[in-house]
């Protein structure tokens, strides 16, 4: 009887866990309703923040002699220090979100490595920044409770220390790794560079027939400062982006484990009934034997 006690409360334990993974099911799909319609109108503004600005720059490397001089828009060609900013979760159980992130940013590190160029690694989000501590890799600075609720001045305020050493010669690229939302059930790895600008993209022949006009006087101060809201508004999408993905990645992780301790549930009911049929088979041998030795 032992063992049917034993059974019992594995059943039980595994249908609380059923019933709590259910429920985080439940408030991650009504989370990701939310962040999926606000990331859906973020990414329709910051497309087109990266098409205006990917345009101003080629207009302007197509015009002039010698290319821009804005330090934002040309490449190291060897770089000695550079900044990588990733984006985790502060929470866990949403499956293998986090650690894609980590091994993208382990990935960029070792590239760096290799090429000895220096690099200061930023982290938003408690399980990146536990992850890396843990493994002794050093952080330039970190922050948590951002990556989980996006604030657009904290993030503002955490990324203008990149932008204004990277104008000041002090970093030569910034890089923004994260898990981006692409649909309810697929997450989509993004490792952004997002300083310098890329201008080698841009169609010289298209410079005709745009409708941007620029004031050759403006261009300049015109380009630094919207530089700087293209990296700020990058940085606070890539937060709006990553919660959207967590509470997609999230609600898939518990359906899964909610579907086990449905299946683990099943499977111990049959041993739990195969062993009380067993118990009260040997109960009747007893009894019979009894009987028989009575004769």
């Amino acid at each position: 009887m032992a063992n049917l006690k034993d059974i019992k409360r594995q059943i039980s334990s595994v249908s609380n866990t059923q019933k709590t993974t259910r429920a985080m099911k439940l408030v991650s799909t009504a989370k990701l309703r939310r962040a999926e319609e606000l990331a859906k109108r973020s990414r329709l503004y910051a497309d087109k923040m990266n098409q205006v600005i990917a345009e101003i720059a080629g207009r302007i490397q197509c015009s002039k002699i010698g290319g821009i001089e804005n330090r934002c828009f040309t490449e190291i060609e060897n770089p000695k220090m550079v900044d990588i900013i990733f984006v985790t979760a502060d929470k866990g159980l949403c499956g293998g979100f986090n650690i894609q992130t980590i091994k993208a940013v382990n990935k960029l590190l070792a590239e760096y490595k290799e090429k000895n160029v220096k690099v200061r690694l930023r982290g938003i989000g408690k399980k990146g920044i536990e992850f890396f501590k843990y493994n002794e890799v050093e952080l330039f600075d970190s922050v948590s409770n951002l990556s989980s609720k996006p604030d657009k001045e904290k993030s503002d305020s955490f990324i203008s220390t990149s932008i204004e050493d990277y104008k000041d010669g002090k970093i030569d690229a910034i890089h923004i790794v994260y898990n981006g939302y692409l649909n309810i059930i697929t997450q989509q790895l993004h490792v952004n560079k997002v300083l310098p600008v890329d201008t080698e993209d841009y169609d010289c022949d298209k410079a005709s027939s745009s409708m941007l006009e620029i004031e050759a006087q403006d261009e300049e101060h015109m380009l630094d400062s919207l530089v700087s809201r293209y990296v700020e508004y990058n940085m606070y999408y890539s937060l709006i982006d990553s919660v959207a993905a967590e509470h997609s990645a999230r609600m898939q992780a518990m359906d899964t484990a909610t579907n086990n301790a449905k299946e683990m549930v099943k499977d111990l009911n049959v041993a739990y009934n195969k062993a009380r049929q067993a118990a009260i088979t040997t109960e009747l041998i007893e009894i019979i034997s009894g009987v028989e030795s009575m004769k």
